[in-house]
């Protein structure tokens, strides 16, 4: 299998109404069970998907109830930035790239509520909505209604009445697009990229990046928290994997669940 075609079979395996990869699927759901089990979550606080990018198979659960987005939604103002300044794929300013940097990786609410005001949260989401990232009769997906950290502005989505929205399979797709060059365009991909890797700025040591440390990986992740809504969503590569990992939590013990998730999962894609 090429990888033109991988990315086309990927493509297909997250389109409403496709099936999921039945071994994958029954592990997945083996994990979410025993993990929930461990830290006393119900079936309502926690939704997973996992994409692995070398084969192609998919595992969701719960993949289209729409969750508060937290932080996570972010990755939607760093998208509509880019496609609402066309010159930022191959010439944007060191300053205006650290803040950008700073936003996703150190999750700044100052930094994030600067871009959306620039931009205009109606916007915004004009541009998840136009590129299939949020739909309402599917269930939802990535939603910015609100300036972080801020009052005032504020529009709900439609499904979940939340300021920020997300869903397990929008994200999934929206680092698929990333990685394999199609959010926008390869040369926008690659700049968002860039900014998601930002080396000068340390990951921090929660979620997923504490689950998997010590591993010889690269990670490229948005984390969210707020209250008890604490999710992550990542591109995990290293030796015999690539994949994607999204898990969403409603729960105070959602971080440790997402912590070890994230071993797990990548024990069972390496050892794959």
């Amino acid at each position: 299998m090429t990888r033109e075609t991988r990315i086309s079979a990927a493509d297909r395996v997250l389109a409403y109404g496709a099936e999921t990869h039945p071994v994958l699927q029954r592990e997945l759901e083996n994990i979410d069970v025993q993990l929930r089990s461990r830290y006393a979550m119900q079936s309502d606080q926690a939704a997973v998907g996992l994409l692995d990018l070398r084969t192609s198979r998919v595992a969701m659960v719960y993949p289209d109830r729409c969750e508060y987005g937290a932080s996570v939604s972010k990755i939607g103002i760093l998208l509509a930035y880019f496609a609402l300044r066309p010159d930022a794929a191959t010439n944007l300013d060191p300053e205006t790239r650290h803040q950008l940097g700073l936003m996703i990786k150190r999750s700044s609410n100052e930094t994030a509520s600067k871009f959306s005001h620039e931009l205009g949260l109606k916007q915004i989401q004009e541009v998840l909505n136009r590129l299939g990232l949020y739909q309402a009769e599917q269930g939802g997906g990535i939603w910015v209604g609100k300036h972080y950290g801020e009052e005032g502005e504020r529009y709900v989505d439609p499904v979940g009445e939340h300021s920020h929205a997300i869903t397990v399979r929008q994200a999934l797709r929206y680092f698929l697009l990333l990685e394999t060059g199609k959010l926008l365009s390869a040369a926008a991909s690659q700049g968002m990229r860039e900014i998601f890797q930002s080396p000068e700025i340390p990951h921090d040591q929660i979620k997923f990046v504490k689950g998997l440390g010590g591993r010889e990986v690269e990670i490229i992740r948005k984390w969210g928290s707020w209250e008890d809504w604490l999710h992550d969503v990542a591109v995990v590569t290293g030796p015999r994997r690539h994949y994607i990992l999204a898990g969403l939590t409603h729960h105070p013990r959602g971080d440790d669940y997402l912590a070890d998730l994230a071993g797990i999962v990548d024990d069972l894609l390496a050892r794959d």
